[in-house]
């Protein structure tokens, strides 16, 4: 009871110290309120945009991946770009016609290729809008999903038809109160009937992800030429099959190509996971520098506790000497400026909690920046606040402890 007693005094004595001297306690706290609005702020748009990039960005369909002409690289190297473009050729259709015939461990395997090219109905004209080519199975594949209507199908392809499939935001802007299927677009002049809508994806970095044109892959080779970059995509017939499948698809294309053992893949296999390790590596450098920028202030502001802590043992020589004088033992002195200088550094991770959620909420308000504050995080840094508050008050709470009792009596 008496140490319960003894602590509840020692948070009353911190506080009742904060708030009679308002603008020294902000001072004093502004580099555990900074540290700790550094901590959450970061955390919370690495989790919140966690969840942003494998939903919106490595989302490649389900259990699917891509076969593309260059790899991912982990670090951007112009030299080692020039010497993939100029190693690795472009893909092309009887390569994809050689997989599909005989990946045994694939459910689908599909091939897409795109330009951009302007689009036009009536009046209304629209710029630099996505056109790809595309095989009709690629709906098994890819994230697309029909709306209404339907997607691009066999017999469009076949006969190379100037069928589309288009996205919302060409119904939008060129259709606005229109039923748009069975209409005709003009695509780079050319006319194309609409047969299908698909569902909207929104936006990827404030880009819009509906602004397409899909037509039969038959129909982009019979206008644009097959030699253009092709991307195919391959579904696994289940997420454990996920890395034999890829495995199978780069011995087949090798052998295709006539590559010897130990030579490096002339192509690239892009899947969500490579994606998402992509992305955790560049947030581990954000985090690993995030950690560096909360210690320096972490410890300048347990440097100005233990300051303001030091300051308080000599204004309080006098009443130290009396509580010892009145039986308070080393250990009692010991643990009320512990208490009083972990509640002081407590308080400002509070409000660096404060600052944090303010923070977040505003850059989710100006900005497309997806940021989530998981309660982990909050804890973590208040945490870290009282830990740097409690080891940078040994120092003053020791020598307060070591006080010889007259001595202290003496002071004034």
């Amino acid at each position: 009871m008496r140490r319960r007693a003894s602590i509840r005094e020692a948070v009353r004595v911190a506080l009742d110290s904060l708030g009679c001297h308002k603008l020294r306690s902000f001072l004093t706290l502004l580099g555990i309120i900074i540290a700790t609005t550094t901590l959450i702020g970061v955390v919370a748009v690495i989790k919140g945009m966690d969840a942003y990039i494998a939903e919106r960005v490595a989302n490649l369909g389900s259990n699917a991946f891509i076969i593309v002409r260059m790899p991912l690289l982990g670090e951007f190297n112009p030299k080692r770009v020039l010497d993939l473009l100029r190693r690795n050729p472009e893909l092309r259709p009887e390569e994809y016609e050689y997989l599909r015939q005989n990946m045994t461990l694939a459910q689908e395997v599909g091939l897409e290729t795109r330009n951009t090219r302007d689009v036009r109905y009536r009046n209304q004209n629209l710029e630099n809008v996505s056109v790809r080519g595309v095989t009709p199975n690629l709906i098994l594949i890819d994230v697309q999903q029909v709306n209404y209507g339907r997607y691009i199908s066999e017999a469009d392809n076949r006969h190379r038809a100037y069928t589309a499939f288009i996205g919302q935001d060409l119904v939008d802007r060129l259709f606005p109160g229109i039923e748009p299927l069975g209409k005709t677009l003009l695509v780079d002049g050319l006319p194309y009937e609409i047969v299908g809508v698909a569902k909207p994806l929104g936006t990827t970095f404030g880009q819009s992800q509906d602004t397409f044109v899909y037509i039969p892959i038959e129909t982009f080779f019979k206008i644009y030429g097959s030699r253009r970059g092709m991307a195919i995509n391959v579904r696994t017939r289940g997420p454990e099959l996920m890395s034999e499948t890829q495995d199978q698809a780069r011995m087949l294309l090798r052998a295709f190509r006539h590559q010897r053992p130990g030579e490096d893949d002339t192509f690239g296999i892009i899947a969500s996971a490579e994606l998402m390790d992509l992305w955790h590596q560049l947030t581990g450098a954000i985090a690993a520098a995030t950690i560096a920028v909360t210690s320096v202030f972490l410890v300048v502001g347990g440097i100005v506790i233990m300051n303001i802590m030091l300051a308080s043992v000599t204004e309080r020589t006098h009443e130290i000497g009396v509580r010892k004088s009145l039986g308070a033992r080393r250990r009692d002195i010991l643990l009320q400026f512990l208490v009083e200088s972990s509640v002081l550094a407590t308080v400002g991770g509070v409000f660096g909690v404060i600052g944090a959620v303010a923070a977040v909420r505003i850059l989710e308000a100006t900005t497309s920046v997806p940021a989530v504050i998981p309660i982990s995080a909050i804890v973590l840094a208040v945490g870290l606040s009282t830990v740097v508050g409690m080891f940078f008050g040994i120092y003053p709470a020791r020598k307060a402890a070591m006080l010889d009792p007259i001595v202290a009596l003496r002071s004034e």
